[in-house]
């Protein structure tokens, strides 16, 4: 396997989680403005998302820069 494919995969594996941790943050500003969720949580979503996100960004911009 070369690297331009390892990038590609760990590109769509991060692709995939930030989607499903995208989804977890809209459940969770759904539930902290009905009041259901303290703002402590929604603050862990959010963090781990932009993480998430920053995570496949790179890996994307990596795949595209290989030869």
């Amino acid at each position: 396997m070369s690297l331009k494919n390892a990038a590609l995969f760990a590109s769509i594996g991060m692709i995939l989680l930030t989607v499903l941790l995208a989804a977890g943050f809209i459940r969770d500003v759904s539930g902290f403005l009905s009041g259901a969720i303290a703002a402590l949580a929604l603050l862990k979503s959010g963090i781990e998302l932009l993480a998430s996100l920053s995570a496949a960004v790179f890996l994307y911009v990596f795949y595209k820069t290989q030869s």
